[in-house]
Order: structure tokens, then C-alpha cells, then sequence
């Protein structure tokens, strides 16, 4: 049943007292008019006997004041009900009017609560237009969410952490692209690849000027308006998809971990297929268990909202690597302050989609396993988009082992940036 609002819940009341108040007038009325009519009867009876010789007696006169006394007793009970009556008719009348205008109340009261989210939706959006989340000193060259924003195919975000820095650097001797290179497969392929990393919890700390030091050798981040923890890793997804959204014009946003191995043209040439599809979500789906109990390792604390225990999870891409269209990155950006943060970032991803007409893109060359089955399949003409060892949710001792990963992949592949792929990807950029 649907719940009752509060100006439905008072009208409800209103009713409930008028209906109360017409039946106990309905009963006082009844009563004064059987004792009236009793009173009546009796005087009736009392005017019919014969008057006797000393009927102009003075004996009489007590009779005659009772007699007068009686009628304006019938009279005043007669103004009374009258008076009543009105008062009934009047409260009948109210009583049709609140009845008749009460699905009108309800139909105005949901005209107003859409009306408000629409200007939600509409403030959230001019307050990034005006002030994009996440902007950071890197990316000088994007003031705001503009026309001037770059047209780019994808933009490929590397989620990682200030403790992260041996990660980047295997990385960066690996499949992401670096100096010259990074810069010239942004300007002929349309692919931007970042590193995405917020703040430490005070201003100008240790850990800040790091990363300001690194960025200033390699000019590879995207830093975001967020305080970095791993509990935050919610927060962090929105805010990079806004932020991304807010400086670049992408057809794609993926999001990948810094313990992921990624070839950057299979990547393309896989979001390609999918270029002219509206509110597309692509990525390895799942469906995992709901952990109620504390201190496991994804432990949901909202547990409950999701069923019984033992209940899954519904359908949603896991958090190594997924990617978003467009207007999937808009949705997310314009409607960022209210979208609800579940413990796992990829469940948040999956519920903040749940709801809309969006297609669900299963792409299982996202989650291809290490060397040898990413060489198999390779081998095979089924090149992998990216790879990582699903018992540890990515690369197991990635900083030791992704060189090796690397260079069997690259032998087995023809390259991790696979330069037919790109020129493929070029083509469906332009």
C-alpha cells in the first residue's frame, strides 16, 4: 500500500473529525426532537379538556404560565434545530469539498516532488559547469565543462594510492604510455590515459608533495577533489567520472586498477564495437555474495537492503576494469551529490545504473587471466583487453611479476599497443 504523505495523512484527519462531529449532531438533534414532540403531545392533551366554570379563575393562571413556558420551549428548540440543521448542511458541504479536492492535493503534491528533483538535477548540473569536481592543476588547459572541451574516444583512469609508487612505475615501463608517447597517442588516437589520485587528509602534507613531485616529472595524473581511503573508494569512482567527464568530450570512461595489465588497443577496438549504442556498461559481470558478517573482506555493512542472508549481489561489472558511455558519465556527473555509496565501489557503480535503460555489456576479454592463458588465448586470434589473476582481484605481487606478464602477452599479442589495432581505433575516432 502506498504510504500516506504528510498533507495526505492530515486531510485523512480532517475527514475522520467531520465525520465524527456530523454523526454526534445527527444523534443530539434526534433527541431534542423526540423530547419536543413529546412535550408537544402532552400540551395537545392538556388543550382538548373542557374548561370548567372557573376556568377564568385564578386558579388557572399557573396552567396558562406552564402553557406559555412550553411554548417557547418548542420554539427555542425549534431555533436550535434549525440552527443545527444549517450547521449539518454546512459541514456537508465542507466535507464534499475536502472529498473532492483531496486527489487533487495528491496529484499537486507529486507535480511539486518532481518539480524539485528536476531543479536538483538542474543545480547540480550548473555547479558543474561552473565549478567541475575534481579539476585539478595537471589538466591547466580545462577551466571548466565547456565547448572547448577535447573530443577524445576514451579516457582510460588508473586507479591508485600514495603507497602505490613502485605500481606506476612497473606500469610505466609496461603498457602505459609515457612521455612523448602518452601525449602523441592522446592526439592521434583519442585515448588520454591518467593516473587518478585525490588528497591525503591535510593539506600540503608529505604524501601531497610527493605526488606533486612525480606528476612534475611525468605529467600523467588526474588529481581529484577527494580525501583518499580505501572505505572512500565509492566517493572516488563518482568523483573521477565527473571529473573526466568535466575535462574531456570522451565517447568512453573506463576505469581500471593499478594491478591491471591493459592493451590499450584491444581496449579500443572492444568500446569501438559499441560506439554508436546509447547508456552502455561494459565490463567482466558478476554477481558475488552479500557478506553480512564484520571483518570479513568486503564485508557490506547495508546487507539488509539486499534480502535475506545469502542473498548475491545483482548483475554489476567488477571493479579491476569497467567502462561507461557518455551519457552514462553525464548521468553520473549531474547527479553525483545523491547518488547512495555502498562499501564495494563496483556494487555503488552497478546500483547507480540499476535503475536506468541501460545496456549491460558482459566483455569477458576484459578478464582474461595472467600468462599462459592470456598467451592461449592470444594465440588463438582472441587477444585479451586486459588481464589479472581473479584470486587476487588483479595481478598477484604485481611490481615483481608485470614485467613478465608483459612481455609474454606482448610476444604472444604482437605488441601491448598493437599498432593495427590503433590504426583501426583511429579510423572509428574520426
Amino acid at each position: 500500500m502506498r504510504a500516506r504523505g504528510p498533507s495526505g495523512c492530515s486531510n485523512f484527519k480532517t475527514l475522520f473529525s467531520l465525520i465524527v462531529t456530523i454523526a454526534l449532531c445527527t444523534y443530539v438533534v434526534g433527541r431534542i426532537w423526540h423530547t419536543a414532540k413529546l412535550g408537544l403531545e402532552c400540551h395537545r392533551r392538556n388543550g382538548e379538556e373542557p374548561s370548567g366554570p372557573d376556568s377564568s379563575d385564578d386558579s388557572q393562571q399557573p396552567l396558562k404560565e406552564g402553557a406559555a413556558a412550553v411554548r417557547d420551549q418548542r420554539l427555542v428548540h425549534a431555533l436550535d434545530s434549525s440552527a443545527m440543521n444549517l450547521e449539518r448542511e454546512q459541514r456537508a458541504k465542507d466535507l464534499k469539498t475536502a472529498l473532492d479536492n483531496l486527489p487533487v492535493s495528491r496529484d499537486a503534491i507529486r507535480s511539486l516532488q518532481k518539480r524539485i528533483t528536476s531543479l536538483e538535477a538542474q543545480l547540480a548540473a550548473a555547479r558543474i559547469a561552473q565549478e567541475p569536481a575534481g579539476l585539478n592543476q595537471a589538466e591547466e588547459s580545462s577551466p571548466g565543462m565547456a565547448a572547448e572541451r577535447p573530443k577524445v574516444f576514451m579516457v582510460v583512469g588508473v586507479n591508485t594510492a600514495f603507497s602505490s609508487r613502485q605500481r606506476r612505475d612497473s606500469l610505466r615501463n609496461t603498457w602505459f604510455p609515457k612521455g612523448e608517447d602518452r601525449e602523441r597517442l592522446e592526439r592521434e588516437k583519442g585515448v588520454v590515459v591518467r593516473f587518478v589520485i585525490g588528497h591525503s587528509t591535510g593539506a600540503g602534507t608529505l604524501l601531497d608533495r610527493a605526488i606533486e613531485a612525480e606528476n612534475a616529472v611525468h605529467k600523467d595524473f588526474m588529481r581529484l577533489e577527494h580525501l583518499e581511503g580505501y572505505h572512500e573508494l565509492s566517493a572516488k569512482t563518482k568523483i573521477y567520472f565527473s571529473t573526466a567527464f568535466a575535462l574531456w568530450d570522451a565517447n568512453f570512461y573506463v576505469k581500471v586498477d593499478d594491478d591491471v595489465h591493459v592493451n590499450l588497443g584491444m581496449l579500443g577496438v572492444t568500446l569501438g564495437a559499441y560506439k554508436n549504442k546509447p547508456r552502455v556498461y561494459i565490463g567482466c559481470m558478476k554477481s558475488g555474495p552479500v557478506l553480512s558478517e564484520k571483518g570479513m573482506k568486503y564485508h557490506e555493512p547495508e546487507f539488509w537492503k539486499f534480502g535475506e542472508e545469502g542473498n548475491k549481489y545483482f548483475r554489476h561489472a567488477g571493479g579491476q576494469i569497467y567502462a561507461i558511455s557518455n551519457d552514462l558519465a553525464s548521468y553520473i556527473a549531474v547527479n553525483q551529490p545523491i547518488l547512495h555509496k555502498y562499501a564495494n565501489e563496483d556494487v555503488s557503480l552497478g546500483s547507480w545504473l540499476l535503475g536506468l535503460d541501460v545496456t549491460h555489456v558482459d566483455e569477458r576479454s576484459l578478464c582474461c587471466g595472467t600468462p599462459p592463458d592470456c598467451e592461449w588465448k592470444a594465440q588463438s586470434g582472441n587477444v585479451c583487453a586486459a588481464s589479472f589473476d581473479w584470486p587476487c582481484s588483479g595481478i598477484c605481487k604485481p611490481v615483481e611479476r608485470i614485467a613478465d606478464v608483459h612481455k609474454r602477452y606482448d610476444s604472444a599479442s604482437g605488441g601491448t599497443h598493437d599498432e593495427p589495432k590503433l590504426q583501426q581505433l583511429q579510423m572509428k575516432v574520426e
